[in-house]
């Protein structure tokens, strides 16, 4: 009998946080390997947190989340993007990741599969073997999802289509066109749809479009989306799902017994940001773009091909033309000039090749690191 559960030991370590740990301790490293905003939580959110504390405020809350929180969040997603949601239709989570686990569990049976377009983030595939599922992994020579490519991965054991966009490593979005696609073919196979959606608000090109807009779909959509990332809130570990009342009566049974409630001052906090913080969100998202616009024209010209990014705060650019691979890249980089970045073979399928790099960091330090980097591929042309 083995002393631990099989599946916990055959899990690999997260490629992301490895990497994560060998700069933490280091001098003199510039890091794009963590995807964190380099903007703290704004101030009047801290300050209503800090009111709320003063209040004797630290209870438990409901399971579900303090009910002002899921009204504000219902309105929100209806305002911003168009569905239809309303109070007990939202439930609060310990972050997105939390949501992550609490749909593949409530929804996957020993397995299922589950078509998960990769590279994609790396928690998606071990989640879902942790539940019981099979990943069944799709890819493209484009590195965004297709329509095309989930019709040729269904097989009569898929259960489900796991989306992820603005994607996490990429920074690819799906356009409305393709979204409807998917729609249909979930609708046409009575498929389930998790769509992670953390990166909404961070939509460049274009607006972001929601697959839970779609009325005909809504009921098979599983929405997660948070506060870490748009509203600088990543250490708050706040997230929610948005799915139908069926849907959330099962997965509230596993919140309820594995974390009880998301922590009551994240979601006050959360509350202040919804109700007065998009204007900030806004301000954070001009100086993203400007870095982006800044990192795909200098790490082309320095030979490292990429695509615009449409979304979020990464590029994930090709390296192939150094002869290196992605995992070798990356150590020689950090050690040779100490910059940290993710090989992109982490992110599954697809990956190798690349590397990600995120640009929520200083101007000035983009464009140090961009100069290490052009320093260290004229190197290995000699």
């Amino acid at each position: 009998m083995s002393r631990f559960n099989r599946r916990v030991e055959h899990l690999p370590p997260s490629g992301i946080r490895r990497f994560f740990d060998l700069v933490i301790d280091a001098k003199d490293i510039i890091s794009l390997g963590v995807g964190e905003p380099d903007f703290v939580t704004p101030w009047h959110v801290r300050e209503k947190v800090f009111y709320s504390l003063e209040q004797g405020r630290t209870s438990y809350t409901s399971n579900w989340g303090i009910l002002e929180l899921r009204q504000e969040t219902a309105a929100y997603l209806n305002n911003r993007f168009g569905a239809r949601f309303d109070k007990d239709e939202i439930l609060i989570t310990v972050g997105v990741s939390e949501g992550v686990d609490l749909a593949l569990r409530t929804i996957l049976n020993e397995g299922d599969e589950v078509i998960l377009f990769e590279p994609t983030y790396v928690c998606y595939r071990p989640l879902t073997e942790l539940a019981g599922g099979v990943v069944v992994p799709v890819s493209t020579p484009s590195l965004k999802m297709t329509a095309d490519a989930i019709q040729q991965a269904l097989t009569p054991k898929t259960k489900a289509i796991l989306l992820s966009y603005p994607s996490n490593p990429t920074g690819y979005t799906i356009d409305k066109a393709e979204i409807k696609k998917i729609a249909q073919i979930a609708r046409s196979r009575d498929l389930w749809i998790i769509s992670d959606e953390i990166y909404a608000e961070l939509t460049y090109e274009g607006e972001h479009f929601s697959i839970s807009a779609i009325p005909d779909v809504k009921d098979r959509v599983i929405l997660l989306n948070g506060f870490s990332k748009a509203f600088a809130m990543t250490g708050w570990r706040l997230g929610y799902i948005a799915a139908s009342r069926d849907f959330l009566q099962q997965a509230v049974k596993i919140h309820q017994y594995a974390a009880l409630c998301a922590p009551i001052m994240a979601q006050y906090g959360a509350l202040e940001s919804l109700r007065y913080g998009l204007g900030e969100m806004q301000e954070m998202k001009k100086s993203y773009w400007r870095r982006r616009n800044y990192m795909h024209e200098a790490l082309n010209a320095i030979g490292l091909s990429v695509n615009k990014p449409e979304g979020a705060f990464y590029v994930f650019p090709s390296i192939e033309a150094t002869g290196k691979t992605a995992e070798q890249f990356a150590i020689e980089l950090l050690q040779q000039e100490k910059v940290a970045v993710v090989p992109g073979d982490v992110f599954g399928r697809g990956g190798e090749g690349h590397v990600r790099m995120c640009y929520a960091t200083d101007f000035n330090l983009l464009k140090e690191a961009v100069k290490r980097m052009d320093r260290y591929v004229r190197s290995l042309k000699k």
